[in-house]
């Protein structure tokens, strides 16, 4: 017998991702190994079960997709499940790495479909999101290209991820206890990021980071 498809849920709505686990739960061939509300909370189910197949959110109070696809070791497929069908949303994650994008309006049948489609290799749209990922490889996209800002482009993903939570007022310790490192990692972190954004205290960089919309 062949074994099931193992998945993880990630949504910041409880009921939401009991009702994706209960439609999922009729398919024989799928598994529900895991879930999580937020962004470490994911990384840490999903780098523990390993699962196939991720159904990700995009947007979450602390990061949303692109922040889990940054995070997460190669190894499971990840199809967005969000309530957006905006062009920047869909182009954004799938250039972070997500192998398809289908709207929560879509029916448990289809989604268990997508969640098998995604896992044999295949790309898996909702009508017309394709559309938006052919044109912005095409040139052709309606949604406006991010602003080029050397500076922020320069940060590694978890330099990105400390610069976050300082803008959010973390001390050192809990961006540590957060992130799952030491204090002196956070630090060199924090220096790093200072020295790429030029900024010359955290006052400074917090204003920076807001400016950019980065909390």
């Amino acid at each position: 017998m062949t074994e099931p498809f193992r998945v993880f849920l990630v949504d910041d709505h409880a009921v939401f991702r009991s009702g994706v686990r209960a439609e999922l739960a009729r398919e024989a061939d799928i598994d529900v190994v895991g879930e999580a509300g937020g962004v470490s909370e994911a990384v840490s189910g999903i780098e523990s079960t390993k699962p196939d197949v991720v159904l990700l959110d995009v947007h979450m109070p602390d990061g949303g997709g692109v922040a889990v696809l940054n995070r997460i070791s190669e190894g499971p497929v990840c199809l967005a499940l969000s309530v957006s069908d905006a062009a920047e949303d869909v182009i954004s994650v799938i250039r972070a790495g997500a192998r398809g994008y289908v709207t929560k309006t879509i029916s448990g049948s289809e989604l268990a479909d997508g969640v098998r489609r995604v896992a044999g290799g295949d790309a898996v749209f909702s009508p017309r999101l394709a559309g938006f990922v052919l044109d912005s490889f095409t040139g052709r996209s309606a949604a406006p290209e991010p602003p080029l800002d050397p500076e922020l482009d320069s940060l590694t993903p978890r330099e990105l991820e400390v610069l976050r939570l300082l803008a959010r007022g973390y001390t050192y310790r809990e961006i540590a206890e957060d992130l799952f490192i030491s204090v002196k990692t956070v630090e060199t972190h924090a220096s790093n990021v200072l020295r790429k954004t030029q900024q010359s205290n955290r006052n400074a960089l917090t204003r920076w980071a807001h400016k950019r919309r980065i909390d």
